[in-house]
């Protein structure tokens, strides 16, 4: 497997981020990555839109916000989105996705993450955990509030 990699969400990786498919069930828990992307073009200030590709192929999508102006800490520096292709799943290709956000958190300046996700058998919950998150609260919609310290 050849190394994957980070890269901007484009013009020309747009189609493939939106195609990746999920697996049963999945759906309750992921955002279609349509939503993300209008989410993102409208605060581009502050949304930080990704895909990782491997072998030229886009296998996920993740995207965070950055803002260390946000009254609310819930979003500083948060995960909000993240879809890794239902052929892709458990093989490092999420784990790689988180740590970059951490990464670039880390580069500019905070001192902390947080995740936002849905609870359920199928959800993303024991992934963030595993990840180093600690479930801190909910949000007033029911999903669960997780942080991870840099």
């Amino acid at each position: 497997m050849s190394p994957l990699r980070i890269a901007p969400l484009t013009a020309d990786n747009i189609v493939a981020a939106n195609a990746l498919s999920l697996k049963p069930g999945q759906e309750a828990f992921v955002a279609p990555v349509s939503h993300s992307i209008a989410e993102a073009y409208v605060n581009q200030d502050t949304m930080w839109p990704r895909v990782v590709v491997l072998d030229d192929e886009v296998v996920a999508f993740i995207m965070a916000t950055f803002n260390e102006e946000s009254d609310d800490p819930l979003y500083r520096a948060t995960i909000l989105r993240m879809n890794v292709d239902a052929d892709r799943q458990r093989q490092g290709i999420g784990a790689f996705a988180v740590d970059a956000v951490l990464d670039e958190a880390r580069e500019r300046g905070f001192d902390s993450v947080v995740a936002v996700w849905e609870e359920g058998e199928l959800g993303p919950g024991q992934f963030f955990e595993a990840m180093g998150f600690t479930v801190t609260g909910e949000t007033p919609y029911g999903e669960v509030i997780g942080e991870r310290a840099l």
